[in-house]
């Protein structure tokens, strides 16, 4: 029982969303709308990269994928993820979990490897897999480096293994850039308008809250918002005195985490970035792991709604200022939150879905963590919101991913198709 209660902290999904409107995917005889996709994040757009990674947070059993043609690949819903519908909506294949291309074994040393090339001292697990060569050709329509129960913190998701952190990821797109696809261009400025051209979606920072503060207080009236000890002295020494709060409030807390995103994304422009879409968090407390474990009045925990909607709020600011700042960059917001928490209080009414509050799959510890391993899940999917104890039907990812690719009520200033066009 030891290893599932650890398991139930993993992974909150960033995103909540509506209407159950589908997309429309291209056909193979049409050219792709961009040459790429390449997606980062947490469990919301995993594709596979933690099956072979040391941690507890894996999706790669059954009943997980029981609508997806290859089964459980790794992904925490029953079917597509949002980064694999805009994937099909581009024309483009599924982006392959980068860990699963490499050549080679992770191993494991305290969830690092001591190698020839280190002198037999053990490598964080990020230049580990630095280290080791891609199998084959490299995938030049887009590459997954998203890892399930990591976040924007280094720490977050350590509790359950080692996974690939925000920063992590990126330093491997970076040997990708550096090393990997230059040799299939002849000139850097080749190289440069094909990723000028590709799109990268982001999803990440729900589970930093989780770890943060989902461990402190059950009642929401509680004033006790964050454990100062999650925050280590090498985040704090990359953050302003003017941007870190000793007081740990919602404030400062989302302001360490926006300031650590901004970060990250400037890393990714002068990468080549230039086409961006990053999603907000969803509303947190309304979850089956949080409302079967914290005391609240009506369908939600708001306590964790509100900490939610101050990280969005901050986001949605320092986009628009990447923007505004980086020569030729358009850095889209993802929204979902409020449509999200609409969905969930009028299910029926507005949204054709029958159950808003359980998960369909029968998940460990009371409905609040992962499915099952094995064990049937509801005969009806699609007219359930949850999956797990965390995670959105596939039903629920169509939808967002579609409104997002079409409609300017979720991706804002511009949708995907306009941002591609650009």
């Amino acid at each position: 029982m030891k290893l599932w209660s650890k398991m139930n902290k993993y992974l909150l999904f960033p995103i909540l969303f509506t209407f159950l409107v589908f997309g429309h995917g291209r056909t193979d005889q049409e050219s792709p709308l961009a040459p790429a996709l390449y997606v980062f994040g947490d469990s919301l757009f995993d594709s596979g990269n933690n099956n072979l990674l040391p941690t507890l947070a894996k999706a790669n059993y059954p009943p997980y994928g029981m609508d997806f043609e290859r089964g459980a690949t790794g992904r925490f819903t029953n079917g597509k993820t949002v980064a694999d519908f805009i994937a099909e909506f581009l024309g483009l294949p599924f982006p392959p979990p980068y860990v699963s291309l490499l050549d080679g074994s992770i191993g494991q040393c305290g969830f690092s490897i001591p190698t020839i090339e280190n002198g037999g001292k053990c490598l964080n697990l990020a230049d580990k897999i630095g280290l080791l060569n891609i199998r084959g050709e490299l995938e030049l329509r887009g590459l997954n480096f998203a890892s399930g129960s990591c976040g924007i913190l280094p720490q977050t998701g350590d509790d359950l293994g080692k996974c690939l952190s925000l920063n992590d990821q990126i330093d491997l797109f970076e040997r990708t850039v550096k090393r990997d696809l230059p040799k299939y261009y002849k000139t850097q400025e080749e190289l440069s308008n094909y990723l000028s051209k590709s799109l990268f979606v982001i999803t990440i920072g729900s589970n930093d809250y989780l770890d943060s503060f989902a461990a402190q207080d059950n009642t929401e009236s509680s004033n006790t918002l964050i454990n100062p000890r999650s925050i280590t002295k090498s985040v704090i020494d990359n953050v302003s005195p003017k941007e870190y709060d000793s007081t740990t409030s919602p404030q400062s807390f989302a302001e360490i985490l926006i300031h650590q995103l901004s970060l990250q994304l400037r890393r990714l422009y002068k990468l080549g970035a230039r086409k961006v879409v990053m999603f907000e968090l969803g509303p947190l407390g309304c979850i089956p792991y949080i409302i079967r474990r914290y005391e609240h009045s009506g369908a939600c925990v708001e306590k964790l709604n509100q900490m939610a909607i101050i990280f969005n709020l901050q986001l949605a600011s320092m986009l628009q200022n990447l923007t505004s700042t980086l020569k030729s960059s358009s850095f889209i917001l993802g929204l979902g939150h409020q449509f999200g928490y609409d969905a969930i209080l009028n299910p029926s009414k507005k949204y054709g879905l029958k159950d808003t509050s359980n998960p369909c799959c029968i998940a460990l510890l009371n409905g609040t963590a992962a499915c099952i391993p094995g064990l049937p899940a509801c005969p009806d999917p699609d007219q359930h919101f949850f999956w797990d104890g965390y995670h959105l039907t596939e039903s629920m990812y169509r939808a967002l991913s579609s409104l997002c690719f079409n409609d300017t009520s979720i991706c804002m200033p511009k949708n995907i198709q306009q941002l591609v066009q650009l």
